[in-house]
């Protein structure tokens, strides 16, 4: 499971708060399916909201950690019913890492009509 920073997790709870739930976890709980589903809409979305329908909290928390878990995935935040799960994506993190190590990605600086003049 993932950990996130309080920063992290607090732009990412404003980012979700427009998103509707893409998976419904119904009363029959974790199927094979829905983890399925779950981990393509990560791969594709980065950030999704889950909506289960089981009314008992102690058997939530207990799904949302699994859920967790499972995908490899953090908690982002758990309202009521619905779950707000984060997992990035990993050819950005990938990207990410190979920038960081190359220096020669840093950008030149502009040349002003006065470096012209001034090179004599």
């Amino acid at each position: 499971m993932l950990t996130l920073t309080v920063a992290h997790r607090r732009e990412l709870k404003a980012q979700a708060h427009a998103l509707n739930p893409v998976a419904m976890i119904g009363k029959t709980g974790l199927t094979t399916s829905v983890i399925q589903e779950l981990d393509r809409s990560l791969t594709s979305h980065e950030l999704i909201k889950v909506k289960a329908q089981v009314d008992d909290r102690i058997v939530r928390n207990a799904l949302f950690e699994e859920i967790c878990q499972q995908l490899g995935a953090a908690p982002v935040q758990h309202i009521g019913k619905i779950f707000i799960i984060y997992r990035p994506k990993p050819e950005e993190s990938e990207k990410k890492k190979t920038a960081q190590k190359s220096g020669s990605n840093k950008r030149r600086p502009f040349r002003t009509k006065r470096s012209f003049q001034n090179k004599n």
